[in-house]
C-alpha cells in the first residue's frame, strides 16, 4: 500500500506518525517545536536578486521558504525597477501568519564601476557581491539564487551560523563531488576553493565579519577589507572568469581558506550530482535538504525530476492540505521520470521533503 500511495496509507502516516517513524521521531518534531517557542530569536535574513524573466522563479522559492520555516522571515528583494509592482503585489497576497516580512530594493552598484558589474556573467547576478555593504545593519544573512528550493526549513540552514568558528565568515556548498566531471579543476585559470571549487547560489553569511576582515589577496601584500578588494579582483581577473562574481569569490577564499565553512552536498543539490550517476552521498542518506536547479532545469525536458518539484511547489495553495495536494501528486510525477539517471534516485529528491511536512504537522499539533 506504501508504494502504491493510497489514501488510506497517506491518511494513517499522518494521524498516526508514531505507528510509521516511531515516537523517537514524533516526539523529536514535537520537542523542537517547543525549544522554537521557548527561545525566541531574531528574524532570519534571505536575499535574492531578481532580474529578467525570474520573477514567477523567486516567488516559488519564497513560497517554499516559508512553507516550512519556524521563525520570522524576513526578505531582502533586489529586483529590476520594472519588477518592483509585480512582487508587491504577489506578496502582500500571501496569507503570512506574521511571520514574513519583505523590503524591495532596486539593483545598485557603485556609481564608478556600474557598467562593468552588470555585464558580469548574467544581468544582475554580481549584485551579491555588494550585499554586506549595502545592508549595513544585517549582521548575518542566507542569499540564495533564484532558482533554489527549500525542501526543509530555513531554520535549519541558518542554524550553521552557530558551527562557525572564530575565523569563519560565510559557507557554500563544493561546487563538484566528483572531480571528474568538475568544472573548475579542468577548466579554470584563475584560482579556485578546495579540490573542485564552491557554488555560490545558496551562501550564508556573517556579514558583520565580513565587513571587519582583512582579506589576503596575490595583489598586494598588504590586506585589503571587503569594500577595498572587490574592484581590484574584477580587473586583474575579468579575462579570466567564466562563471562571474561566483569566480571571484573562489579567487577570494582560495587566498582566505580558513574564512569558510563548506556544507554537505545536500545543502545545495544540483543536475551535476545526478545526471551522470548519483555521486551525492548525503542525499542519499536523508534526502535533497536545498535543491538548485540551475541551467534552467525547471523550465525545459532536459530534467524532468527536477521540473517536477518545481511545478508542484509552484501550484502549491497555502490553504491545501500538503500531503494530497503536494506529496502524493508529486511522487507520482517523480516515478514519470525513472528513465532519466535523476529520475532514478527520485527518492531522494522526496524523502526530506516528506519528513519537512510530517514534522510540520507535529509543530501544528502540538500547537493547539
Amino acid at each position: 500500500r506504501c508504494k502504491s500511495l493510497s489514501v488510506s496509507f497517506w491518511n494513517s502516516y499522518w494521524m498516526l506518525p508514531s505507528d510509521v517513524c516511531g515516537m523517537n521521531c514524533f516526539w523529536e518534531a514535537a520537542f523542537r517545536y517547543d525549544y522554537m517557542k521557548t527561545h525566541p530569536s531574531e528574524k532570519m535574513h534571505l536575499a535574492v536578486v531578481a532580474c529578467g524573466e525570474r520573477l514567477e522563479e523567486t516567488v516559488t522559492m519564497l513560497r517554499s521558504a516559508i512553507i516550512f520555516s519556524i521563525k520570522p522571515l524576513q526578505f531582502h528583494i533586489f529586483a529590476e525597477d520594472q519588477l518592483h509592482e509585480s512582487f508587491k503585489a504577489i506578496l502582500d497576497d500571501f496569507p503570512y501568519e506574521g511571520k514574513v516580512n519583505y523590503t524591495l530594493y532596486p539593483i545598485t552598484f557603485p556609481t564608478e564601476s556600474a557598467a562593468e558589474w552588470k555585464k558580469l556573467f548574467k544581468p544582475c547576478a554580481s549584485q551579491r557581491l555588494f550585499l554586506p555593504l549595502i545592508l549595513k545593519n544585517v549582521d548575518s544573512l542566507l542569499y540564495v539564487d533564484t532558482d533554489i528550493l527549500f525542501l526543509r526549513p530555513v531554520d535549519d540552514i541558518w542554524s550553521f551560523l552557530g558551527k562557525f568558528n572564530s575565523t569563519q565568515i560565510a559557507a557554500m556548498a563544493p561546487e563538484h563531488e566528483e572531480p571528474r566531471i568538475g568544472w573548475y579543476n579542468r577548466f579554470a585559470r584563475h584560482p579556485y576553493y578546495g579540490l573542485t571549487g564552491i557554488n555560490s547560489g545558496v551562501m550564508l553569511m556573517n556579514m558583520t565579519r565580513i565587513r571587519r576582515k582583512y582579506f589576503k589577496n596575490d595583489m598586494t601584500p598588504v590586506r585589503l577589507q571587503w569594500r577595498e578588494i572587490l574592484m581590484p579582483l574584477l580587473k586583474k581577473y575579468k579575462l579570466n572568469i567564466t562563471w562571474g562574481d561566483q569566480d571571484l569569490l573562489n579567487i577570494m577564499f582560495f587566498h582566505n581558506p580558513e574564512s569558510l565553512y563548506v556544507f554537505p552536498c545536500q545543502w545545495n543539490y544540483r543536475p551535476d550530482h545526478c545526471i551522470y550517476g548519483s555521486n551525492c552521498k548525503e542525499a542519499e542518506e536523508d534526502g535533497i535538504f536545498i535543491l538548485h536547479g540551475n541551467r534552467g532545469v525547471y523550465h525545459d525536458d532536459k530534467q524532468p525530476t527536477f521540473r517536477a518539484v518545481y511545478e508542484a511547489i509552484k501550484n502549491y495553495s497555502f490553504e491545501d492540505d500538503l500531503v494530497h495536494s503536494l506529496l502524493q501528486p508529486l511522487e507520482l510525477e517523480l516515478r514519470k521520470t525513472m528513465h532519466t539517471y535523476c529520475g532514478r534516485v527520485y527518492k531522494v529528491f522526496i524523502k526530506q521533503l516528506t519528513k519537512s511536512v510530517r514534522d510540520l504537522y507535529a509543530r501544528r499539533s502540538k500547537g493547539r
